[in-house]
């Protein structure tokens, strides 16, 4: 069974919606469970990120979609914290070669947006994971997905606190092609995959 962990942190409940979506995609690969993680203020303590049980649920999940709403341009305090956290897995290289993703929402349709999707990335990368894009030609795709055209991920946008439904259907996608690629890499590491390996 692959295991893909959603990892987030919702300020006003789009986050968690998408977040919602993306398990959903995710879910419709078959063997494959959903690890749900969400980010809160208690876990948050003078600043600093301190609930290591929800880190431990990382520790076997074979991929990590990143959530988070685009506050001053970046992820927002709690998803930092978060970040900052995993600092001793980074020393460990605990996540390395795991598949990751990620997706955000902001008010404004640009925002710099981007730069949180960017930022998360090159966060994967610190940890040596493999990052998956949404695979999605803005303005060419026939469903209308990726209407805001990010090839590094979900950017999605709502002034009104409501979702737009283009944006819930290409979370959907996102979900479901980081649970593939996830797949993928876990055949391709499986001991028995790998003459000699599981001798050794």
């Amino acid at each position: 069974m692959t295991k893909v962990a959603i990892v987030f942190h919702s300020a006003t409940g789009t986050t968690k919606q998408l977040a919602a979506a993306v398990a959903d995609g995710a879910l419709s690969v078959a063997e494959v469970d959903v690890v749900n993680v969400e980010i809160v203020g208690a876990d948050i303590v003078e600043g600093r990120f301190r609930n290591s049980s929800l880190i431990e649920r990382l520790k076997d999940v074979d991929a990590m979609i990143f959530g988070s709403p685009t506050f001053m341009g970046c992820v927002s305090a709690q998803f930092k914290a978060f970040a900052d956290a995993t600092g001793d897995l980074w020393a460990d290289k605990a996540w390395s070669n795991k598949v990751a993703g990620g997706f955000t929402i902001g008010s404004n349709m640009s925002g710099d947006q981007l730069n949180t999707i960017q930022y998360m990335q090159i966060f994967a990368s610190q940890h040596g994971m493999l990052w998956a894009s949404l695979d999605i030609p803005g303005n060419c795709d026939a469903e209308g997905r990726n209407r805001l055209g990010a090839q590094s991920g979900l950017i999605a946008h709502s002034r009104d606190g409501e979702l737009h439904e283009i944006d819930l259907i290409t979370a959907n996608y996102l979900g479901r092609r980081i649970a593939q690629v996830a797949k993928i890499f876990a055949a391709a590491n499986a001991p028995d995959s790998q003459p000699g390996l599981a001798a050794a």
